[in-house]
């Protein structure tokens, strides 16, 4: 039987389909002919060179911050985990090992999918294709564009391998939150390298390629988990994974990393500090050359010295009361977790001083929504801080109600508190006194909040952490730690003091008569000072000043100098307190031991003074023993015996509170560390009654040394050559007789006092004029 024929009118239209995609394919062809030669050069590829950014790390390598338009971390094919590989594969180009450069089966099912649809819908861009888009074209939507890329994506199959192709999409795509590259997401998204994410992690990475915003697991947590959930699918249907791993990473709980900080370690003032010192010397180049730079910082130190200053804030703001809400958001009657999430889009977390809107609120619980979807519950007790907020009597504008919004914090045991953003401003920065190698260093309670570096840009007075400088100028001009200095009331007129009339007090508005000068400085008498100032001169205190590193005009001439008057920086107190601590040598602070190329080549290497090598010496090594002895026993028995907490024989310092209760210091060190510890407000004003630097600023810096001199032994307290240990009496300041009691004091071997009783006067070396030795005694 004759094969049946297919009807006449079936020819017509099969020839003129057949007609069309031979010309259409004929058109293609001669326009890929016309176009493939003026392609781009695919240098770029085969010599790539991504823009990496300015990377700074602590002593021991631990990343501190970066800078760049573009957060990258280059990563070898070969160092990317097979599950990590897999999860990208599934989700955007299973087929990529097969097809050479478009997929036509993609493309296909990509074609169907759509026409079904109605609308596109799906996409078969492969992942050469997209390497393609991303380094050399533009990502408009058009026919051209298209046929561009795909003609670009059989170039770069024939002239690269399937890894390196991989590779180079691994290091390049955009994935949000300014990360390019699946090595910097990865850190971005959830603080780990590649090799440390889980299955479900690298899922959820893996799923960001197609809409780095839409998919954001910290923007939009729930469509990431969507996303995620799609791509294991994938895996398990490709083979790439087994059942019970699918299950095992359907359920894993993935935490992504929501705090203000990108990095292990708060050192975001330091960190900045170091990019404007960077930029300097590179310019632009500062942030494209993959620059690293590691520091003298000390990850374990800056996270004793965050941790304290955060601790020593916030029990300073709790003594001062609860403010009230931040502000009020309107809330619907009906709420849903979008309008929640708006409420609060605008209000940063503060590490763990959680932002939250109030939905419930009463004396006995109030209830609140905390970015991400958690409704947290405080009782009667977490709310205790904010009570008087909570009930009727208090104005709309002050109480805790409906809309409000608050600041919440876990405790020690996982309960929520209500907490407020402190008002106040804090600094601390050590370093060790040996080489000036700067340890730790906060500029600010929160850098989100103000990126202003106290600790380097803020012009302070001092108060009396300042009066060792003083002192030490005494012992230079013939004073003893014995000299017998009387504790009484000063007038200066208008005429003496070029202003106003003047009448120094001292703290406790209190007057003890005749003490010795280390007695005096122990109890920070301010009249004392005042009359040692008198004494020596405030030119010569001025001019002397200089051997610790204050500007002298920063330090007028005048008797306030002796009260800290002047204006100094915790970066500068800290130069000066470590010429105590090492034996009067002054070394520079430093804060970048070297910088490096992004191939580890060295750039820059620091040479810094040390301590008793090449450093200069600029107090004698016998005054600078005495100082120390003095202030050791303002931390024994003075106004910072507080510190003896800590359990160490081996802590100095001295306390300083300027007028009005304004700035509170605490400068203090042992042989290996030196520490300063300030607080204020940013616009000074009065810190309060009794906030003095022993109860405001001292809490900080031993929540700091403690956990930095942890294991540290303590180190010995030797005196230099020409120091002697002698017995004095203790309300003259004589030597004592041999079988007489008295204290142990230290003496240049040349002005040692002399024997004697009562009303005997004092060895002062170089003595003052007659006229000031009588106000002194």
């Amino acid at each position: 039987m004759a094969p049946k024929m297919l009807p006449r009118w079936w020819a017509f239209p099969l020839l003129l389909l057949g007609s069309t995609f031979l010309i259409c394919v004929i058109l293609a062809a001669f326009a890929a002919i016309v176009v493939y030669p003026t392609l781009p050069s695919l240098q770029v590829l085969t010599d790539y060179q991504p823009k990496i950014p300015l990377r700074v790390y602590s002593a021991e390598g631990s990343l501190l911050g970066e800078f760049g338009e573009e957060r990258r971390a280059f990563v070898s094919i070969a160092t990317v985990p097979k599950s990590m590989l897999s999860a990208i594969l599934a989700a955007e180009d299973e087929r990529f090992y097969h097809h050479r450069g478009v997929d036509y089966i993609g493309v296909a099912r990509a074609a169907l999918s759509n026409f079904v649809s109605g609308g596109v819908r799906q996409g078969a861009s492969t992942i050469t294709m997209q390497v393609a888009r991303n380094f050399f074209l533009s990502k408009e939507r058009t026919l051209t564009r298209k046929f561009n890329e795909m003609l670009l994506a059989f170039k770069i199959e024939a002239s690269l391998s399937k890894d390196e192709i991989l590779q180079l999409y691994i290091n390049q795509i955009y994935l949000g939150q300014r990360a390019y590259g699946f090595a910097a997401a990865s850190q971005i998204y959830f603080g780990k390298s590649l090799d440390k994410l889980t299955l479900a992690e690298h899922a959820m990475l893996a799923g960001l390629p197609k809409a780095p915003s839409a998919y954001n697991p910290i923007a939009n947590p729930k469509r990431a988990e969507l996303r995620q959930q799609y791509v294991l699918r994938r895996m398990r249907e490709l083979g790439m994974i087994t059942d019970a791993q699918f299950v095992e990473a359907e359920h894993y709980p993935v935490v992504v990393k929501r705090g203000s900080n990108d990095f292990g370690v708060h050192a975001e003032h330091f960190a900045e500090m170091v990019r404007q010192a960077v930029y300097e010397r590179y310019k632009d180049d500062t942030y494209t050359r993959g620059i690293r730079v590691y520091t003298t910082l000390s990850a374990h130190h800056q996270e004793a010295a965050y941790q304290a200053v955060r601790r020593g804030v916030q029990e300073y703001d709790r003594r001062h009361g609860y403010r009230g809400p931040e502000g009020f958001a309107e809330l619907p009657a009906k709420l849903t977790d979008e309008l929640l999430e708006e409420s609060i889009q605008d209000v940063s977390d503060s590490d763990d001083l959680i932002a939250a809107v109030v939905t419930e609120a009463s004396p006995r619980l109030v209830k609140a929504y905390r970015r991400g979807g958690e409704v947290v519950e405080i009782n009667e007790e977490g709310a205790r801080f904010a009570a008087r907020m909570l009930g009727d009597k208090v104005n709309a504008n002050q109480r805790i109600r409906r809309g409000a919004i608050i600041r919440v914090q876990k405790d020690d045991k996982g309960r929520w508190h209500i907490a407020q953003q402190p008002a106040v401003e804090s600094a601390l920065i050590s370093a060790d006194p040996r080489d000036g190698a700067i340890r730790a260093l906060v500029g600010g309670f929160d850098f989100n909040r103000n990126q202003y570096n106290h600790v380097t840009q803020a012009l302070r007075q001092p108060g009396s952490s300042f009066k060792p400088f003083i002192y030490s100028a005494a012992l230079e001009k013939g004073f003893t730690a014995a000299t017998i200095i009387n504790d009484a009331p000063l007038t200066f007129s208008s005429t003496q003091t070029g202003s106003e009339p003047w009448e120094p007090k001292n703290y406790d508005g209190k007057f003890e008569g005749p003490m010795r000068l280390r007695t005096a400085l122990i109890k920070s008498k301010n009249l004392v000072s005042v009359r040692i100032l008198q004494a020596i001169s405030p030119q010569y205190a001025q001019d002397y000043v200089t051997r610790f590193g204050f500007d002298p005009k920063m330090h007028p001439p005048y008797l306030t100098m002796a009260l800290g008057a002047g204006n100094v920086s915790p970066m500068q107190m800290t130069q000066a307190y470590a010429i105590f601590a090492n034996g009067g040598y002054r070394v520079t602070p430093y804060f970048i031991e070297r910088v490096e190329d992004n191939r580890g080549n060295v750039l820059l290497q620091a040479k810094p003074q040390r301590a008793a090598d090449d450093a200069e010496r600029v107090i004698d090594p016998r005054n600078a023993f005495i100082m120390h002895s003095i202030m050791r026993d303002v931390v024994r028995m003075g106004t910072a015996a507080r510190a003896m907490k800590l359990g160490r024989g081996d802590l100095a310092g001295k306390t300083g509170t300027t007028n009005d209760f304004v700035d509170a210091w605490f400068c203090g060190f042992n042989p290996t560390l030196v520490a300063i510890a300030w607080i204020c407000f940013y616009q000074p004003q009065t810190l309060g009654r009794n906030e003095t630097g022993g109860a405001a600023a001292l809490p900080s810096w031993m929540g700091y040394m403690g956990p930095a001199l942890k294991g540290v032994a303590e180190q010995p307290f030797t005196p230099p050559p020409g120091v002697l240990a002698l017995r004095v009496n203790p309300e003259t300041g004589l030597r004592v007789t041999d079988g007489e009691s008295g204290v142990l004091d230290f003496f240049y071997q040349e002005f040692v006092p002399p024997e004697g009783g009562a009303a005997s006067a004092p060895s002062v070396g170089e003595r003052p004029a007659e006229e000031v030795r009588n106000q002194l005694f």
